[in-house]
C-alpha cells in the first residue's frame, strides 16, 4: 500500500477509535496570549499531529548539502526520497554581533526567503541560537566563561549589549512574514544543552536560578517587542532523571515545549546504551509533556557520517516510534566528513528510504495537508 494511503487510513482508524471512546483533544495554548492566531493553531496543531506519527527535520536543508550550496530546489533528504522534510533547523549565531552571515555563513537574508518559502509550504522552521558572550562579545559561545549570567544583571554595560542583541532579535523574527503579510510561526530554542558545560550558559558556569531569570528575563523582554510569533523550546541535553531535566526549567509559563539533545557516538558509548538511554529521555519528556500540557519533542539527534547502514530504522526508529514526539531533527549536512542525513549514495540512503515509507514518520508532503496554521478540526 502507498505510504500516504497508509497514513490516512491509520489516521482515520485513530480517528474513529477516538469518537468511540468519546476521548477528548485538549486545545494546547502558547504561554503568550498575545500570539497570533497562526502562532496558537500551530501549537494546537502540533499535538494534534503528534498522535498521527512524528514529522522528520534536518538542519538547513534547503541551504547547502554534500557538494552543493544555495542551488534552488535542492535538498540532500528531497534527493534520497523524493520529499522534503517537514522541519527545517536554522540558527541565529551572529545575528546579535550585526553580521550579515550566522556562524556556519549562512546569509540571514537568504535564511528569512527560505523560512518563508518552508512556511508557505506547510513546514515548520526552528531556531536555535549560539550567542557570543554578552560581557564580551569576542568570546564564542564555546568560551567557557563562569558567571556570564550573573555579570549580565549585575552589569548595565553588559545588560545594555545583550538588550541591544535581543533588538536585532526582534527585528528578525518580525521580519518573518507570509504572503498576506502575517508573521511566520516559528520554534525558538535559546540557551540549549544547558545540562551539560560547553556553553557559556551551561551548567558548571551559571546556578539554576541565574539561568531560570536569564530565560524568563529573554522572554518577557521578546514579547515586550511584540514578537509574537514564537513558540519557546527547553532543550537540555542529555540527563538522567526528572529531576535533573527540570532542575533549571523556567516554569510553565515560560516554555511550550519540552525538548533534549542526544547524538549517538558510539567511541563514548562502550556499554552500547544509547538507545535504551534516550528512549528513557524521550519517555521522561512525554510524561512530563502530559502533565504539564505541553508540547515534547527530539530537538536534536544523529550519527555522524550515518556509518551504519540501517542506522534508521535499527536505532533511531526504537526511540521515537510511538513515543507522541511532535518532531526529531538531525543536524546539517556541513561537509564530508560531518553531515547527519543521508545523500545520494550514502551507505545508510536506502534504509532511510524504508524510514521515509513508514506511516507515522511525515515529511512534508505528509504535514502539508494538515495546514498546520489553520485553526484545527473540532472534534
Amino acid at each position: 500500500m502507498h505510504k500516504k494511503l497508509r497514513y490516512f487510513t491509520l489516521t482515520w482508524f485513530a480517528a474513529s477509535v477516538c469518537l468511540l471512546s468519546s476521548c477528548s483533544q485538549k486545545f494546547y495554548q502558547p504561554i503568550n496570549a498575545q500570539a497570533t492566531s497562526e502562532t496558537k493553531n500551530l501549537y494546537a496543531n502540533l499535538k494534534r499531529i503528534s498522535e498521527k506519527g512524528i514529522m522528520f527535520g534536518h538542519q538547513d536543508d534547503p541551504a547547502y548539502g554534500i557538494g552543493w550550496k544555495y542551488e534552488a530546489g535542492r535538498s540532500d533528504v528531497k534527493e534520497v526520497v523524493g520529499d522534503y522534510p517537514a522541519v527545517v533547523g536554522w540558527d541565529l549565531g551572529h545575528l546579535e554581533l550585526g553580521h550579515t552571515v550566522n556562524l556556519d555563513s549562512v546569509p540571514f537574508d537568504q535564511m528569512r526567503s527560505f523560512v518563508q518559502e518552508i512556511y508557505a509550504k506547510g513546514g515548520l522552521n526552528t531556531f536555535s541560537w549560539h550567542p557570543n558572550n554578552p560581557t564580551d562579545p569576542a568570546k564564542t559561545s564555546w568560551d567557557k566563561a563562569d558567571s556570564t549570567i550573573q555579570q549580565v544583571f549585575s552589569d548595565p554595560a553588559a545588560m545594555g549589549t545583550y538588550n541591544a542583541w535581543l533588538d536585532r532579535l526582534a527585528v528578525f523574527m518580525l521580519s518573518l512574514k507570509g504572503p498576506n503579510g502575517e508573521l511566520v510561526p516559528v520554534i525558538f530554542r535559546p540557551f540549549h544543552e544547558h545540562t551539560g558545560s560547553w556553553f557559556w550558559w551551561g551548567k558548571d558556569h551559571v546556578s539554576p536560578e541565574d539561568y531560570k531569570k536569564f530565560w524568563r528575563y529573554t522572554v518577557d523582554y521578546l514579547r515586550s517587542k511584540n514578537v509574537n510569533n514564537l513558540l519557546y523550546a527547553y532543550s537540555t541535553d542529555k540527563f538522567k532523571t526528572k529531576e535533573e531535566y527540570l532542575e533549571r526549567y523556567p516554569g510553565d509559563d515560560y516554555v511550550d515545549v519540552l525538548g533534549f539533545d542526544s547524538y549517538h557516538i558510539p567511541q563514548y558509548d562502550p556499554a552500547n546504551t544509547f538507545i535504551p538511554d534516550t528512549r528513557r529521555m524521550v519517555e521522561t519528556i512525554k510524561q512530563l509533556g502530559q502533565e504539564k500540557g505541553k508540547v515534547w519533542a527530539f530537538t536534536e539527534t544523529g550519527r555522524e557520517t550515518i556509518p551504519e547502514q540501517n542506522w534508521w530504522t535499527q536505532t533511531l526508529l526504537p526511540i521515537v516510534q510511538d513515543a507522541g514526539l511532535a518532531y526529531v531533527l538531525v543536524w546539517r549536512n556541513g561537509r564530508p566528513d560531518h553531515f547527519y542525513a543521508p545523500y545520494l549514495g550514502q551507505e545508510s540512503a536506502e534504509n532511510f528510504k524504508t524510514f521515509y515509507q513508514l506511516p507515522n514518520t511525515l515529511f512534508l508532503k505528509d504535514v502539508a495537508t494538515e495546514n498546520i496554521y489553520r485553526k484545527p478540526p473540532t472534534k
